[in-house]
């Protein structure tokens, strides 16, 4: 499934940041603290990302929404911040055990199914990473993933992180081991986060795909700029940590000048 599901594609008018030009960009994984504020986005295309959301979320549930028995507290807590969040916020309102959202759509808020009504709010994947008593990674054990940029839920969930990364070569030990040290150390109420960025041939943004199948290059003639913002928070109930992205697609023509020459095209 990838394209052929995604009748136009949804793309931003323009980047809310540009992830290359921030200090930390230059060393990985380039992570720097942000405000609880600024944690989830509503960006320009809220109404199409959501509606494509819905679509997927119920045309293909089993491909985007997976959580692991012991992580449903760390869900439900998820679930209860992100509420929080989100009812501070201009056209969000809540009334009984409704959300009325921005793009004018009312959503049942379904605690016993956390992370599908929560895919039914935001824009933003939402991952959680827990760590086991005794082990010493954190293993991906509960996500809605309806933006897979070149990965498939259902052959990570489970797995430790550096095995969540095959095949991404940078993703050796010595990083695994520096991201482990990050995990461990993000803090309530402190979320931390970084960009990535690459060029894609399809503008599909669900794009799962198994490991053995890689990434298609996007070379320099690629049509479409893709973005990931992805965001750490601890769970301090749980002690999980919450991953969230939020995915950013623009035109290769909707970038500037200056953004080519700094991504090298």
């Amino acid at each position: 499934m990838s394209s052929t599901l995604t009748a136009s594609p949804i793309l931003n008018d323009e980047l809310p940041a540009r992830p290359w030009c921030l200090p930390q960009a230059g060393r990985l994984p380039g992570i720097a603290p942000i405000e609880m504020s600024d944690w989830l986005w509503q960006l320009d295309t809220y109404a199409a990302q959501m509606a494509e959301r819905e679509r997927l979320l119920e045309k293909c549930p089993e491909k985007v929404l997976a959580l692991q028995a012991d992580a449903r507290p760390a869900a439900e807590e998820l679930f209860d911040l992100v509420l929080a969040q989100l009812e501070t916020r201009p056209g969000f309102v809540r009334e009984a055990g409704t959300l009325h959202c921005p793009d004018g759509r009312s959503v049942a808020l379904d605690r016993s199914a956390p992370l599908r009504t929560l895919g039914r709010l935001v824009q933003e994947d939402l991952c959680l990473l827990v760590k086991p008593e005794g082990d010493d990674e954190h293993l991906l054990a509960g996500a809605v993933l309806c933006f897979p940029a070149s990965w498939t839920l259902a052959e990570k969930i489970g797995r430790p992180m550096l095995a969540i990364h095959i095949p991404v070569e940078v993703y050796d030990e010595t990083l695994a081991r520096r991201v482990q040290r990050l995990l461990d150390g993000v803090r309530p109420d402190r979320p931390l986060a970084r960009s990535n960025a690459f060029f894609y041939d399809d503008p599909a943004l669900f794009q799962p795909r198994p490991e053995l199948d890689p990434r298609p290059a996007g070379g320099p003639t690629a049509a479409f700029f893709r973005s990931e913002r992805q965001c750490l928070i601890r769970l301090p109930e749980s002690g999980a940590v919450a991953f969230s992205i939020h995915t950013i697609l623009l035109a290769r023509s909707a970038l500037t000048v200056e953004d080519r020459a700094a991504l090298g095209t």
